[in-house]
């Protein structure tokens, strides 16, 4: 028996830093949307827990692995002995914003649980992965949801549209703590998406208003990530472009396939070194 789940990119559509607990993490409010493109998990039985990477050689698949902690932490809380061998195939960019890991963390909780047949309580299962990482939780559910606390506040998003997305990395990683410690010190409103927003126009109106904190401090770190920026903007048929999480990836949504495209070719000819992916909101 083999088990596949994907692993869909985390799109943070807007992201306002909101606070600063004592412990030092920062208070956020965001909208996470997820991609239909994303890393691949697939496990099967084995005598021993294993994990094969491809498509990623420099990332370790050691015990330090986020998708090893959780098989290991899963099978803790299940009373089982952690026995899968894991494959992740990896298509995101590394530490770029989209929630890669996270994302990886949450699919191998749901591969994993299918394979050896057992369920966690939804409640433990979140717990657990909050343990792995503020996004895990939200990655777990898949879908358009509004963030806020560290990340751990989870309410359901109003409907948006399924638009299509350009996904732009210049294949330069960035550090989120040396992210969170760049941006000036002051902090925003939190302005949660509370209404539906079917139509695109009303949708890219109410973005328009909000903003990622953490952009200006990501393009001063690593300047690629701002010519990203300005690529995107400079796309005619480009509803709205931004970085996503700390970066380096920044988006761009189209009103349909045919013009995510055109721009997709347009930064692929022009950029060959750059990781593009023409994808939609799911």
């Amino acid at each position: 028996m083999s088990v596949s789940v994907k692993a869909p990119a985390k799109i943070n559509l807007y992201l306002h830093v909101t606070g600063k607990r004592p412990d030092g993490y920062h208070l956020l409010d965001s909208l996470f949307a997820f991609a239909a493109d994303g890393d691949v998990i697939a496990v099967e039985p084995a005598a021993e827990l294993s994990l094969e990477i491809v498509g990623a050689p420099d990332l370790s698949a050691g015990e330090d692995n986020i998708v090893i902690k959780a098989a290991r932490k899963l099978a803790a809380a299940l009373g089982i002995e952690p026995n899968a061998r894991i494959v992740l195939e990896k298509n995101l960019p590394i530490a770029s914003g989209i929630g890669g890991g996270s994302t990886d963390a949450a699919a191998v909780l749901k591969a994993l649980q299918l394979l050896w047949n057992k369920k966690l309580p939804d409640e433990k299962l979140y717990a657990l992965a909050l343990e792995l990482g503020a996004d895990v939780p939200s990655c777990l559910a898949g879908k358009a949801v509004q963030v806020s606390g560290v990340g751990e506040i989870l309410t359901p998003a109003p409907k948006i549209p399924a638009l299509p997305v350009v996904l732009v990395n210049p294949n330069k990683p960035v550090s989120t703590p040396a992210v969170f410690k760049t941006r000036k010190p002051v902090f925003s409103e939190p302005m949660p998406l509370t209404a539906d927003c079917a139509d695109a126009d009303a949708f890219v109106a109410e973005l328009k208003k909000r903003h990622n904190d953490l952009q200006d401090a990501a393009c001063a770190l690593e300047p690629a990530v701002a010519e990203v920026l300005k690529s995107l903007e400079r796309q005619p048929l480009c509803l709205f472009s931004a970085m996503s999480g700390s970066g380096g990836t920044c988006f761009g949504l189209f009103r349909t396939p045919k013009d995510a495209a055109q721009a997709c070719a347009d930064l692929t000819a022009n950029h060959p070194n750059w990781w593009v992916k023409q994808t939609a909101l799911a």
